[in-house]
């Protein structure tokens, strides 16, 4: 294949990438964008199989047998309510992909290095992109523990973090310098040390990013997924330099800088500051007792499946909250039958969606699609918070953080100051769980004390069949 015919592919491909972000932006296209997205990876991953450099077919259709095997067996394997923990260790994936690449890269290196100048920009990237990608590597392995449940969803607030995670940068900044200095510039003291060098670059990065991600309280994690996606990015894109993959560089350059821009709207949307999530806990505090988790704060009031049908009788506006109790229940789809019975009855029935429902950015909005729920009753929290105390009833099926008053009232709350959806604020609320058990962030809610609530207790999926049963 001549040089220019690759150019030309991969140019193809990098444009269908970024047509496949910009029909992500939306529900309405975003078949559209992955379709996009699948052909240009289609035309990536074939040129580069067929181009000159490329040698050892067997081993690659080896790889790629038993790697789109696992693939697949995960993915049809998958439920939904697992996706957020799949797509973490995904990342993680890409982040062992940037280790192995540059470790390799610096045994044998892709392109001749004929001067000091190359072998010091070619040494740089080496560092750099095993030190990106074991963060990642790490950073999103203790994510995907956190969001399966096996390691605490607490913030773990080491005594003199910060201090730590300098030290670890200072560590991996005076290695690789230490690094190129011996092997490009032929310090004789350094001269041998530059694979020990290398591995304890990766050894301290892979600690650093386990503690950046241990000291993210639950609450916040699926901040954390977006960043480490956006670190997946900037770890392939490190991996292009050295393999001198321009397509490479560009698609890591844009999955690293979409991530950070998506990082940067939720962090605004929860009123966080995403420097306290890329540097783990920056400026967090240990927090204290909070009146929301000394216990109940007053008396629960129930109701049953012909209260509610007689409720929503007599009610105009109804708004829907869903929450990750909804994906595990996997309610979406008797969610959806009832939104259409009281749609043909003239209610007006809309969903609230609060940007960190669930455990991934866009969780809800995903499982409302498979559903068939119309995009134009999709509404965003800023959106609809302004028409809650004019609703008639609304619904909060599954969540809890999302909708916790003390993240107004109490400052000492770990959900103090993150905007929530005041579902307290309509006239009714009727709130579906299978118990009282606490969100994500350990808290009590007060909401299920007030005087407007009642709660019907049972799983999701089951209290709605019923409750379309009852609708006729």
């Amino acid at each position: 294949m001549e040089a220019s015919t690759l150019i030309a592919a991969y140019l193809a491909a990098a444009v269908l990438f970024i047509l496949s972000l910009g029909g992500l932006s939306s529900q309405e296209t975003a078949r559209r964008g992955n379709l996009f997205g699948v052909i240009g990876m289609i035309i990536a991953v074939a040129v580069t199989v067929i181009s000159p450099q490329v040698h050892g077919y067997g081993l690659i259709l080896g790889a790629v047998a038993i790697g789109g095997a696992v693939g697949a067996f995960l993915a049809l394997r998958v439920v939904m309510t697992a996706m957020p923990q799949l797509v973490a260790l995904l990342h993680s994936f890409v982040g062992l992909a940037a280790v192995l690449v540059g470790l390799s890269s610096y045994l044998h290196p892709y392109d001749e290095l004929n001067s000091t100048a190359q072998q010091a920009v070619h040494l740089t990237e080496v560092w750099v992109g095993v030190a990106i990608g074991a963060i990642t590597l790490t950073g999103s392995v203790i994510a995907w523990g956190k969001l399966r449940g096996s390691i605490s969803g607490r913030a773990l607030l080491l005594p003199g973090r910060h201090l730590l995670n300098l030290l670890a940068v200072l560590l991996v900044v005076g290695a690789g310098v230490a690094m190129t200095a011996g092997d490009a510039f032929g310090v004789s003291a350094l001269a041998t040390l530059g694979w020990p060098l290398l591995l304890g670059i990766t050894a301290i990065s892979c600690l650093m990013g386990m503690h950046l991600v241990l000291a993210i309280g639950g609450a916040d994690m699926p901040v954390v997924v977006s960043l480490l996606n956006s670190y997946s990015g900037w770890a392939a894109a490190a991996a292009g330099f050295m393999l001198n993959n321009d397509l490479l560089i560009v698609t890591g350059a844009l999955v690293g800088s979409s991530g950070a821009i998506l990082s940067t709207i939720m962090c605004k949307a929860m009123n966080r500051s995403i420097w306290n999530v890329v540097f783990g806990g920056f400026g967090a505090k240990p927090s204290k007792k909070s009146s929301a988790q000394e216990g109940p704060q007053g008396e629960v009031v129930q109701i049953d499946v012909d209260g509610l049908v007689d409720l929503l009788g007599d009610a105009k506006d109804i708004v829907i909250v869903p929450g990750y109790g909804m994906a595990v229940a996997r309610a979406q789809h008797p969610v959806e039958r009832f939104t259409s019975i009281l749609r043909k009855r003239g209610k007006n029935v809309r969903y609230a969606i609060h940007p960190v429902a669930g455990r991934l950015p866009g969780h809800m909005n995903v499982l409302l699609a498979e559903a068939g729920v119309p995009y134009d009753i999709v509404l965003e929290m800023d959106e609809i918070n302004g028409d809650l105390p004019d609703t008639d009833v609304v619904m909060v099926i599954g969540a809890n953080d999302i909708v916790n008053p003390s993240a107004q009232t109490d400052p000492d709350s770990p959900i103090a100051g993150m905007p929530v959806i005041e579902a307290w604020k309509a006239k009714n609320v009727i709130v579906l769980k299978r118990g009282m058990g606490s969100g994500y962030a350990g808290v009590q809610n007060p909401l299920f004390f007030k005087e407007n609530t009642r709660m019907l207790f049972g799983d999701a999926r089951d209290t709605m069949e019923k409750v379309v049963a009852a609708l006729g």
